[in-house]
């Protein structure tokens, strides 16, 4: 099953990204560092398993959960996740599998354990602290963006800066693209102010007016609910153990990254 966890096509693009290791010390070098390979089988392990760090099993794995934390934490430092969203992004489009003439946005809330940055008092959890995941997607479901944020902060505020957050995504020739046609929401996000700052960045708002009758109003377009069902897949992201924000954003953009991959499988 290990080797399941980091097929040959996710380490081909993962391994160009990753940061050169510092050198060996000529005397006295100490122990071999454990393979960057085994250390993101670990990774994955935990973001698909959800056990405790302790408790990856490093002779089935190759690599203990504490080093796995810490490669975890330095490729998170040095930006790998996104960088590795951002290649996937740019596979898709040459493959003509990305479409971002409509996107969507929502966002989804989860428990935080052991509280941290970017936790807060959930308005739909009892007060308990909890975080949000914000996600952006194409008419496929494919993630486009994602970020993180208290569980108390409104929906709203996350639509501009997770709307200028899209990458550039090239693929194609001309311009890079980074910005849809049309943008769907529901009412969580129904202010006229972000119409109109949506509308001057050259997109159509599809935005659910309060107050619309059978729900939003949205119909078939919310294929955001779909990905965020893929994202919980990955039992780690249903609930936020790491008390480092960056770190649990880092394996939501894994995470993001390895959907990617599995949209880009069906084109071969």
């Amino acid at each position: 099953m290990s080797a399941d966890l980091v097929p040959d096509d996710l380490w081909e693009r993962v391994a160009p990204l990753l940061p050169d290791r510092p050198a060996r010390r000529f005397r006295y070098p100490g122990r071999l560092p454990v393979d960057d390979r085994a250390a993101l089988r670990a990774i994955v392990y935990v973001l698909c398993k959800s056990v405790s760090w302790r408790d990856v099993p490093a002779e089935r794995i190759g690599c203990s959960g504490v080093t796995a934390w810490r490669r975890l934490r330095d490729w998170t430092e040095a930006g790998v996740w996104p960088r590795l969203h951002e290649v996937l992004l740019t596979e898709l489009r040459a493959a003509g599998l990305l479409d971002m003439d409509d996107a969507a946005i929502d966002a989804s809330h989860v428990r935080a354990l052991k509280r941290g940055a970017h936790t807060g008092p959930s308005p739909v959890d009892r007060a308990r602290p909890g975080s949000k995941h914000h996600l952006i997607v194409d008419r496929h479901g494919t993630p486009l963006v994602v970020s993180l944020t208290s569980g108390n902060r409104h929906d709203v505020t996350q639509l501009m800066p997770l709307l200028d957050a899209i990458p550039r995504i090239r693929g194609l020739r001309g311009r890079p693209r980074h910005r849809p046609r049309r943008l769907f929401a529901d009412r969580g996000y129904d202010f006229d102010k972000y119409r109109r700052l949506i509308q001057a960045r050259g997109i159509t708002p599809k935005i659910a007016r309060r107050g619309t009758l059978h729900g939003s109003g949205l119909g078939k377009t919310r294929w955001v609910e779909r990905t965020f069902a893929w994202l919980h897949q990955f039992k780690r992201l249903r609930i936020r153990y790491e008390i480092r924000a960056d770190l649990h954003l880092g394996l939501l953009q894994l995470a993001c990254s390895i959907i990617c991959l599995r949209r880009l499988r069906t084109s071969f």
